[in-house]
């Protein structure tokens, strides 16, 4: 078990009377992460995942009497895949209002609704953590600086997802499964992309420029599209996890 490096801080701010929340991508971990701090299956946790209908349903335009029957004498309660819920924010922010002995730890995979969901209604009510693919450093403290030289070059190419490092004969298709079925998946089904040809076209013009200066301008001719076009997909892109922005450095100095 790779010791994730948010795995401290998360135990340290249980029971301070605020959410907890995680976002990340897909298959980064953010389960396997929550079961290994509350020590899942665990008979004083109430395990609500989002993907499974019922417990969506539970969660979806609830009211404090419905929610203080599904929670019972639950003081720890999990919320997986928490974008999927309609107007989680508002349930969300119940709980924290309503519930304040209750400690509610939500994970979203998707930026792009749970950040727009939760923004406004949980102002100063929750902390929130994220989560990416595995990094050098928590590599390195599972086996050593040495090992992970030795395999840098490889981990360059495929990446540090979880299902990658623990599976490195397996590493292309891995990254296959990963970027077709959980990657695009959130920004696909928005209405906002209309045309996922062009996605994929903007994001092969990025791999191809990978290091270098970039404007959304030369994007938008790259591809055929227009600016706005190619400013407004790469923002969904960024939200969902799949690029981020590096800007540009800057050394000049603060005059007095």
């Amino acid at each position: 078990m790779i010791t994730r490096q948010i795995e401290s801080e998360l135990r340290t701010r249980l029971y301070k009377g605020k959410l907890l929340v995680i976002v990340g991508p897909r298959q980064v971990g953010k389960t396997t992460l929550m079961k290994q701090i509350l020590n899942f299956p665990n008979d004083a946790v109430l395990w609500l995942n989002c993907d499974n209908p019922d417990d969506r349903l539970g969660l979806q335009d609830t009211t404090v009497s419905s929610l203080r029957s599904l929670i019972g004498d639950y003081k720890l309660v999990v919320i997986d895949e928490a974008q999927r819920v309609s107007n989680i924010g508002l349930t969300l922010k119940i709980l924290a209002d309503e519930f304040p002995e209750v400690q509610v730890l939500a994970s979203g995979s998707s930026a792009l609704e749970l950040a727009n969901s939760i923004k406004e209604p949980l102002t100063g009510r929750k902390r929130e953590f994220q989560l990416y693919p595995i990094s050098t450093q928590e590599l390195c403290e599972h086996t050593s600086p040495r090992e992970e030289l030795r395999l840098l070059e490889k981990r360059l190419v495929f990446g540090f997802y979880p299902e990658v490092i623990n599976h490195p004969s397996d590493a292309r298709e891995a990254l296959q499964e990963i970027s077709s079925s959980y990657l695009y998946k959130d920004i696909l089904s928005l209405q906002e992309v209309r045309k996922p040809a062009i996605l994929q076209k903007l994001l092969l013009a990025l791999a191809l420029q990978v290091g270098s200066e970039v404007t959304f301008n030369d994007l938008g001719n790259t591809v055929g599209i227009d600016k706005e076009t190619a400013e407004k997909y790469l923002d969904l892109l960024e939200k969902a996890f799949v690029i981020f922005r590096l800007n540009s450095f800057s050394n000049m100095r603060v005059r007095k």
